[in-house]
């Protein structure tokens, strides 16, 4: 019997240029597909006056995010099951929602797969069977705890970090169950793809992320303050480092300083603003090279980004910062994962001094522990387990 799934992306409708923001729900997406699920893609619609001006600001309307929505689904088949709801009291516009759905309609799934923090309590509570999915590890946990978030009541919760819920993890699990989940990659739609010689390391980042208390201690939620250590990184490796970074008005200030170090700098709406583009950098890239959060490290929850396991899945060697613990994620062969200067360099050294094999090993790990296919099935496993009468 066929089974619909009602995933709730964390608003593509807001983010239309955000290209990777999108790959980490279009790789859901098409491998429930490829497992024989009809697919329907949740998305709430906010008309209160401080988000439309907030699009106006960005030369945007609402049904322009509502079209560019679509165009951005279209090539992967999903433009027709996009289903949208009002995030307040104001009733959806007829024309903006004709030929969608409604959430009626979304609400007759056999699951809801949320990987959306905020969906709000009475949508997740109109499904029969809901899962979801944590995505930023640690600070979810912390957010709650501290009650800066309030995550409505599923009935099976997974995460991405491998020590949440463990006794390893510095912080409370909340009082809930967590089933850890590598994030999946789609690998048909990522193939290995050869780099030229002369390609540079790259990665594709926002730097902005304010900040946390966590234990007493304030602590940068900033990709910014991350890179910053590891600024001087160029003078001491003859890779060439390449940074695609949402900046904003920020971009020249940014852009001046760090190519006079060595980086190369290019705002990331440029390169990556459609999943297209996302898709073709990365595999223009020999490797990736990329810092994580403060927050991240601190936490040590073991969580590995989607992005790094887009860049596995093509072929590219990884060189990323350790966030603790692992029971499966290597420290060298394909992925390197570094605590310190010394250790970036010598990762970089590494993968140079025999490329081809660190390629190979690169895809063999997005293909033993990323793909798509095999982890949407262990989720829905456990997702509807109970719907058959057996406990998750």
């Amino acid at each position: 019997m066929s089974v619909t799934i009602c995933l709730a992306p964390a608003q593509t409708i807001e983010y239309p240029r955000g290209g990777g923001h999108f790959w980490v729900y279009l790789n859901w997406a098409l491998a429930l597909r490829a497992d024989g699920c009809r697919v329907i893609w949740l998305e709430g619609v906010d008309l209160n006056d401080r988000a439309n001006s907030r699009r106006r600001r960005h030369g945007t309307d609402v049904r322009e995010c509502v079209a560019t929505l679509k165009e951005r689904l279209e090539p992967y088949g999903f433009a027709d099951a996009i289903a949208l709801f009002p995030l307040n009291d104001k009733p959806l516009p007829r024309d903006l929602v004709e030929g969608c759905l409604d959430l009626d309609a979304a609400a007759e799934a056999d699951l809801l797969l949320n990987l959306w923090h905020s969906l709000p309590s009475p949508v997740v509570r109109r499904f029969r069977r809901s899962a979801f999915v944590d995505t930023d590890p640690g600070l979810l946990q912390t957010w709650m705890t501290t009650g800066e978030l309030n995550v409505a009541p599923h009935d099976i919760y997974f995460t991405v970090g491998e020590a949440v819920g463990t006794s390893a993890a510095p912080f409370p699990d909340c009082g809930l169950r967590w089933h850890y989940t590598p994030p999946p990659v789609f690998l048909p739609e990522w193939p290995p793809v050869r780099a030229a010689s002369s390609a540079p390391y790259t990665t594709v980042a926002h730097w902005w992320g304010g900040s946390v208390r966590l234990g007493g201690e304030q602590v940068s939620g900033d990709k910014l303050a991350a890179f910053l250590e590891y600024a001087q990184l160029p003078a001491h490796t003859p890779v060439p480092l390449e940074q695609a970074i949402c900046l904003g008005r920020y971009y020249e200030e940014w852009r001046a300083c760090l190519e006079t170090l060595g980086w190369k700098i290019r705002e990331a709406w440029d390169v990556s603003a459609t999943p297209e583009q996302y898709r073709s950098y990365i595999k223009r890239s020999r490797g990736e090279f990329s810092c994580a959060k403060p927050t991240y490290v601190k936490l040590a929850t073991g969580w590995v980004s989607d992005r790094t396991a887009c860049y596995l899945a093509s072929g590219k060697p990884a060189v990323v910062q350790h966030t603790g613990p692992s029971r499966f994620l290597p420290d060298a062969d394909g992925l390197f994962r570094f605590r310190n200067m010394d250790e970036a360099v010598r990762a970089l050294a590494q993968v140079e001094s025999d490329y081809e094999r660190h390629c190979r090993l690169a895809r063999a790990l997005a293909e033993e522990y990323f793909d798509a296919r095999r982890i949407v099935g262990r989720v829905l496993e456990q997702a509807l387990a109970e719907r058959v009468g057996h406990p998750a």
